[in-house]
């Protein structure tokens, strides 16, 4: 009975505090996408990811409903940092849906203002709302509406005491004529929270690596827990014993959630989906390093292919730059290629179920070929040129000394003057199965055969090769036919050799096919890039590093006159790629199963502009 009552109890007082309006609630998925091509058409820095913001504790005053109720304790705020934009996972502040949206387009705005400036809270909100005011005119309505409808939520100033008061009245002069106020008045509480500013002291994230050098060593899947959330975080020191629990009070077991285990690079817990919950649970993380050597290093040490096993080195020791975007140097032979190619793999013939769209395929590029031309003036030929002869018949005529050395033309087919390098992800991403009968591996494998079948049917010069890394040595890059080689039997039998690798460093590989077509005298260069997912490494290459290392290594392509184009799989490819290849170097593939026909059907299309 006092069970239910207490049950009861809670549920009204929770009810009486409750100062949100669910009803009229907005989420952040269903605007994800419309949010991020906002913020990036306001100006945003285009590198960043759109998440959703984790609570986060706010001490202000709090009513006595609340305070009986536990309630309103926390907060959730939006703001920037190197990696995302983190808005509130959902907004119900406000009793009408359009102005819950509204707010989440205002963030935005003031977001895309913001530049990282280190300045004190009051001072940075009122300067990021006057420049997006003034930046952005349409976003004027919508702000007051905002405004208004957040000054009636916020506490009376005649019902607080008079420190807080003047608290209270500088952030509401703030909000209504942003830049006039110059300081926040101190008082004995903390001011209550403004959704309509960035966050005050946003939580620090914790990375993995205390330097660049210090690298993950273990190569294990590792299962992170991804709610989309951000969390506080601490460094600390590994505790000494043998991190047994040892209780006196029986109430202290409710806390060992707080000191779970939950090793990002080891998994070596026996029951991961209970340290999972536990992580999740948690608000605040502690990590620290302990240096012990776990079986999953082994594990992945053993998984290495062995020389004798590998595939033959063709190349081996070129150093490559790479881009260092926090510190903006690039970073000189920092990345060492491998280049390698199937030794063994046996000349096979086209498989039976790609036949016959290979023949239709051909048919299509043999279009393409460049129309047979005359040549004139030629010294042999099929036929004479009559204008060449009479114009050497009247110079003999009149006198003049002339020879006759060009007096034929000849029929001969034209040449385009184009070079196309693909270079294929074969990460080990591409294990993955796409439905019951196919892995990501086979699409790509099929992709490659009826790519290459085309494309020796217009006589253009082409490459393929594949590329995967293990942190940045080596970046392992697996030639599959090189440009002065011929598409034959033993091309399709490499191709059939090609299989998952490791992790995509995509930044090398896009710098050593630029060093490929660079040798090629063409006059057009284009760079196919095959890819099913975001850059990525075991070291710091996960996350922003890679993808802006990977977007100057496509801005050094460009520069030189060779023309980079993605072609993914990724579902959230239109997300990242805008950024990486600009808005039209490339194309997502909704439908896995379709990429093999559709590649060279969009190489003939590239080529034909």
């Amino acid at each position: 009975m006092e069970e239910k009552i207490g049950e009861l109890w809670h549920r009204l007082i929770t009810r009486l505090a409750q100062d949100r309006y669910p009803e009229a609630a907005v989420r952040l998925t269903d605007l994800n996408h419309t949010l991020g091509i906002l913020f990036r058409a306001f100006g945003g820095d285009g590198g960043l990811r759109v998440e959703a913001a984790g609570a986060t504790e706010h001490n202000a005053r709090r009513g006595m409903l609340q305070r009986i109720a536990g309630s309103a304790t926390k907060t959730e705020l939006a703001w920037r940092d190197e990696h995302a934009l983190r808005l509130p996972e959902v907004i119900d502040l406000f009793p009408q849906g359009s102005l819950n949206r509204d707010l989440y387009f205002w963030l935005a705005a003031l977001a895309a203002c913001d530049r990282g400036e280190s300045r004190p809270w009051l001072e940075k909100n009122q300067q990021l709302s006057k420049l997006a005011l003034e930046r952005y005119p349409g976003m004027q309505a919508r702000y007051r509406r905002l405004r208004n409808a957040h000054l009636a939520q916020r506490p009376d100033p005649e019902t607080l005491k008079q420190d807080e008061a003047q608290q209270e009245e500088a952030i509401r002069r703030a909000l209504i004529d942003p830049g006039t106020v110059a300081r926040l008045p101190v008082a004995s509480h903390a001011p209550w929270p403004v959704p309509l500013w960035l966050h005050p002291s946003p939580p620090g994230l914790v990375h993995g690596s205390d330097t660049p050098d210090q690298e993950n060593e273990s190569g294990g899947e590792s299962k992170a827990v991804n709610d989309g959330r951000s969390r506080r975080g601490e460094r600390t020191e590994m505790a000494d014993g043998d991190g047994g629990l040892i209780t006196i009070r029986m109430e202290n077991i409710l806390s060992w959630g707080e000191f779970a285990k939950v090793d990002r690079g080891a998994e070596e817990n026996e029951d991961l989906d209970q340290a999972m919950e536990a992580a999740e649970q948690m608000e605040q993380f502690s990590v620290t390093r302990d240096g012990k050597s776990v079986a999953s290093k082994l594990k992945f040490d053993l998984d290495l292919p062995s020389e004798a096993c590998d595939d033959e080195i063709v190349q081996e020791g070129m150093l490559l730059p790479e881009w260092d975007w926090k510190h903006q140097v690039m970073q000189e032979a920092h990345c060492r290629i491998m280049t390698l190619q199937t030794g063994d793999a046996p000349a096979i013939e086209l498989p039976v179920h790609l036949t016959k769209t290979a023949k239709q395929l051909r048919a299509q590029f043999q279009q393409l070929m460049p129309a047979r031309v005359w040549l004139h003036g030629q010294a042999d030929g099929s036929e004479i040129d009559m204008e060449a002869y009479l114009r050497f018949s009247a110079e003999r005529k009149s006198g003049h000394l002339a020879t006759g050395d060009n007096l034929y033309r000849d029929l001969r087919t034209g040449a385009r003057d184009l070079s196309c390098l693909l270079m294929a992800d074969l990460s080990l991403s591409t294990d993955s199965w796409i439905d019951n009968h196919h892995r990501v591996i086979d699409v790509i494998r099929d992709s490659l055969y009826l790519f290459a079948e085309s494309l020796s049917a217009t006589g253009d010069r082409f490459g393929l090769y594949g590329f995967s890394s293990r942190k940045r040595d080596p970046v392992r890059v697996h030639q599959i036919k090189a440009f002065d080689e011929s598409y034959s039997a033993k091309s399709r039998g490499k191709i059939q050799a090609i299989k998952p690798g490791y992790y995509t460093r995509m930044g090398a590989a896009i710098r050593y096919a630029h060093q490929l077509l660079n040798k090629q005298p063409a006059q057009r260069r284009l760079l196919l890039l095959l890819s099913d997912g975001k850059p990525n490494d075991l070291d710091k290459y996960e996350g922003r590093y890679g993808v802006e290392d990977t977007r100057q290594a496509v801005r050094e392509a460009r520069n030189s006159g060779i023309q980079p184009f993605c072609v993914t799989i990724d579902e959230k490819g239109n997300d990242y790629l805008p950024y990486l290849f600009g808005s039209g170097g490339y194309v997502v593939i909704h439908k896995p199963q379709e990429l093999p026909r559709k590649l060279p059907l969009l190489y003939a299309r590239l080529t034909r502009e």
